[in-house]
């Protein structure tokens, strides 16, 4: 989960992509969050991480974060690689007491205490976001993969058995070598061997590694459903009534997403997302493709858009999550009720 970069990009200038990314934000302000994330990532990857704190505490101070806890679980971890122990545990205590139900503050803060030599502080991390994401879950959202592998890897490192949910992280795992064998305790001594045979099994447990590590990078951004909220929507229609023949009602806007993307789902499409819209950003596409806002041709090209740039949230929320809709509900006890 922490920020990294492939072997073809090592020639990246970190500190000149990080005052671009800076700059970028000035042209799309609604994707500021993303944006200096990615921005802070480059920071760590330079070096630089007081710099990068700062950038994590502008975001801070920002009046709404979509994911506060997510910046608060990186700046943890990034202030702890440079010296700031004390304020990394204050932080990482905090995001547990919050309790977030997205995975990725999770694994931050756990692979932050791991990577200190702090496992079995780590295991209890990895333990409690799992309990509180995965408990009575059928099927594990893709997104909470990283937390069971995680947990599987500290666990395996402090020698003790393995339970339901190892099991589970053994099962969801696809690669060629098991989990076992890849986050088994004893293979840094295999790196010493002179026997040819244990150093041509490490090589194909490496391979085995990377192999996971760019599927994990390749992985493509969701497969997005446009989503407007009652005012966007009336405001959208009143502009352009052309657009009325796509949404009749933002009571059947809203039926259609959930539909959509139950079908989607049962046709076994993975990653699945969803995108709120604004008239002015969706005037703006419409301007950059030398197109009229009335073309409904554009609706879906302005979705895949906002997805790529870091707009989409996971669908189906997690346990206890509010609605997608905006309803102030929790998920379950409104479009996530079976109808």
């Amino acid at each position: 989960m922490r920020p990294d970069t492939p072997a073809e990009n090592v020639d990246v200038d970190h500190h000149a992509e990080a005052a671009r990314l800076e700059r970028t934000v000035g042209l799309y302000p609604e994707d500021a969050e993303a944006l200096l994330l990615r921005a802070a990532a480059h920071l760590e990857l330079a070096g630089d991480r007081p710099a990068a704190s700062a950038l994590y505490d502008r975001l801070l101070s920002a009046d709404a974060l979509e994911n506060p806890s997510l910046v608060r679980a990186l700046k943890a971890s990034n202030l702890w690689e440079y010296g700031h122990e004390a304020e990394a545990r204050a932080i990482i205590e905090g995001i547990r007491t919050a309790s977030p139900r997205d995975p990725a503050p999770w694994v931050i803060i756990a692979e932050a205490l791991e990577s200190h030599d702090e496992l079995e502080a780590a295991q209890e991390t990895f333990t409690e976001g799992a309990r509180l994401l995965l408990t009575d879950v059928s099927e594990p959202p893709y997104s909470t993969r990283a937390l069971l592998f995680g947990r599987h890897r500290v666990r395996r490192m402090l020698g003790v058995a393995h339970d339901e949910w190892d099991l589970l992280a053994d099962t969801l795992h696809s690669m060629p070598v098991s989990l076992d064998e890849l986050h088994d305790p004893k293979r840094v001594w295999s790196l010493g061997s002179n026997n040819p045979a244990e150093l041509e099994a490490e090589i194909s447990r490496l391979r085995a590694e990377l192999g996971a590590y760019r599927e994990a990078l390749s992985r493509p951004f969701p497969v997005a459903v446009l989503h407007w909220p009652a005012g966007e929507l009336a405001e959208l229609v009143t502009a352009y009534p052309s657009l009325a023949a796509e949404y009749p009602s933002h009571e059947e806007h809203l039926a259609t997403i959930e539909a959509s993307l139950r079908e989607l789902a049962s046709s076994g499409t993975p990653n699945l997302g969803i995108v709120t819209g604004t008239v002015p950003s969706y005037e703006a596409f419409a301007a950059s493709e030398g197109s009229s806002p009335s073309d409904a041709d554009l609706l879906p090209q302005y979705a895949t858009t906002l997805a790529a740039r870091g707009r989409a949230v996971a669908w189906p929320p997690q346990k206890g999550a509010g609605c997608w809709c905006g309803s102030g509900r929790t998920y379950g006890g409104c479009h996530g009720t079976e109808g």
